[in-house]
């Protein structure tokens, strides 16, 4: 249920934001129908994929040491911090050399770049969904660090739950090509974001189960790479 204007975080109370919350809370039904099939489709996928997860699990274990499951505070709707669940797909302690994976990024393990080419590594975050931090269509959630750079429009898309997916995330699947040169930070902050947060920015003013069916049909096409 979104909440009244008075009522969201203080830093996001501008007029950019405003515009978009007011799309928000005209789609009432539309954000019910959406966590019922969260909560639908999330525990199925968990069933369904538990075999892969399962494989996935032995795979890390064998390639590196560390643990299986990888957490990371990132933000979420109205700028919560919640623990974002993956399998780890890089050596032990990688985040002391950064928080962005770079082209041929030497702290990703063998096993982790095929999870990461498949998306593997994402399925328990179907956990989040479930948990209701995430939804399955949505703004992918950033960490606190680069949250901190959103301008006051781009703070539009906490009005929503963090997504697993977004057509930010397809047309960015293999991201960290753009990050050639070692000033990864300024390039993410200057030239990749404000990109994928136009794409964002456009799903707010479409909200729909159509779009969110488009969104979800194009990620598995990106996926199996029957799209370049």
């Amino acid at each position: 249920m979104t909440p009244k204007w008075e009522k969201i975080p203080e830093g996001m109370r501008n007029e950019f934001v405003k515009k978009y919350f007011n799309i928000v809370k005209k789609k009432k039904i539309f954000f019910i129908i959406k966590r019922v099939l969260d909560i639908i489709f999330s525990s199925a996928l968990m069933l369904l994929l538990a075999p892969i997860v399962f494989l996935a699990v032995i795979a890390i274990k064998t390639d590196s040491k560390g643990k299986v499951f990888f957490k990371q505070k990132r933000i979420t709707q109205y700028g919560k911090i919640f623990y974002i669940i993956k399998l780890r797909t890089m050596v032990l302690d990688s985040e002391k050399f950064g928080l962005l994976t770079n082209r041929n990024d030497l702290r990703v393990t063998k096993v982790g770049k095929f999870l990461r080419k498949f998306r593997i590594d994402e399925f328990p975050q179907l956990i989040n969904v479930f948990a209701g931090d995430m939804t399955l269509v949505g703004t992918r959630p950033e960490v606190i660090k680069y949250v901190k750079k959103y301008t006051s429009e781009m703070a539009s898309t906490l009005l929503l739950p963090a997504g697993v997916t977004s057509l930010a995330s397809v047309e960015f699947k293999n991201e960290s090509i753009f990050l050639k040169d070692k000033n990864y930070d300024e390039i993410y902050v200057n030239e990749i974001l404000p990109k994928k947060m136009e794409y964002n920015l456009g799903y707010l003013k479409k909200l729909s189960l159509i779009e969110d069916l488009k969104i979800i049909v194009l990620t598995f096409l990106k996926i199996v790479k029957i799209l370049d």
